[in-house]
């Protein structure tokens, strides 16, 4: 098998050969069809198991995005021909990225290009949970709104609050900008602390252990990929430790949070409510979070902007370009992540 230094120098002769596995946006799908032998999923139903199989046996590339789980199994039954998985998305945990540099498989993603609008829709939830939105339109939308009064809706305040964000990367920090302009305290845990000049700018303060974050957080919002040891992390007893009465975001990866434990804290009170973008069996929700009348639950929305799903594809034409003349791509998925 080659090695990952042969793929990073691999020229290929004609026209490569591109699968992808989902529905882009028109004007990326219509540049891939110029440039490369490309298959489209005009449907954009998610292929099964069998079906990418079948299309990683005669294909130099595979474009496949978060809903495909290009596992270890999988990526063995790939043929000799293929050599670069273009991810379309920032997130590469959908990916055994050691199985695919094993088989000398170059993976690349599309990091930066949705930082801010999942940003955005990050503060959507941290404003809407604890101001009861989704409780106020069900409400309208009922017929029993009955009329302004004192004490109605009443929600709570976000100037002042503490906002604890786990995962300060990206848009970790673009989510803390964004707080800063409506009064909250950042406050953050990250694997490796930011420089004081980063901090002092977003106003954070950094936390060296994540469970005195969450207690001292009126508003937890998560972003941090889902990996071994952050998977399921957020259990029963990180719920114990919020206050009462806060508040869990979560637009990262469904994976983190243990939905048994989050269910528990809701129907219990402890929580006030949750701002949901991600779930554990996407697209299944459970229906008691759906019951809740202030967990705002969203379709995975983070990141769809016409702006954001059209520079991702871009990248990932670059990506593939560069790739395919013999160069590293400029957003190859480095070795230091999976060792």
């Amino acid at each position: 098998m080659p090695n990952s230094n042969d793929t990073a120098t691999r020229r290929v002769d004609g026209t490569p050969k591109v699968v992808v596995t989902r529905q882009l946006m028109p004007s990326v799908e219509a540049r891939m069809v110029e440039l490369y032998d490309t298959s489209l999923n005009s449907g954009d139903t998610p292929f099964s198991r069998e079906q990418l199989v079948e299309a990683m046996q005669d294909t130099d590339v595979i474009v496949p995005t978060v809903t495909d789980r290009i596992d270890a199994d999988l990526i063995a039954k790939a043929g000799e021909r293929l050599g670069l998985i273009a991810s379309f998305g920032a997130g590469t945990d959908h990916i055994d990225l050691k199985a695919a540099r094993d088989r000398g498989i170059m993976v690349t993603n599309t990091p930066s290009v949705f930082t801010d609008d999942t940003a955005d829709l990050t503060m959507a939830l941290i404003i809407g949970v604890p101001r009861r939105v989704r409780e106020g339109v069900a409400l309208v939308r009922r017929g029993e709104w009955t009329g302004w009064a004192p004490s109605g809706m009443l929600g709570r305040q976000l100037g002042g609050k503490t906002l604890g964000i786990i995962g300060m990367g990206r848009i970790g920090q673009a989510v803390a900008h964004r707080a800063r302009a409506f009064g909250l305290k950042t406050a953050y845990h990250n694997r490796h602390r930011l420089p004081l000049a980063v901090e002092t700018m977003l106003g954070a303060e950094f936390f060296e252990h994540e469970d005195e974050l969450i207690a001292a957080s009126d508003i937890v919002t998560l972003h941090c990929p889902a990996t071994e040891r952050t998977i399921g992390f957020y259990d029963s007893g990180r719920f114990d430790l919020m206050k009462d009465g806060s508040c869990l975001i979560n637009t990262a990866r469904g994976d983190l949070v243990d939905q048994e434990a989050l269910v528990a804290a809701l129907e219990s009170g402890k929580l006030a409510g949750a701002g949901l973008d991600v779930y554990p069996d996407e697209p299944k929700v459970d229906k008691r979070l759906l019951a809740h009348p202030n967990v705002m639950t969203l379709p995975h929305i983070g990141s769809a902007t016409a702006e954001g799903r059209e520079a991702s594809g871009l990248k990932v034409i670059a990506n593939i370009r560069m790739w395919a003349d013999g160069h590293r791509p400029p957003d190859q998925v480095l070795d230091a992540l999976v060792s």
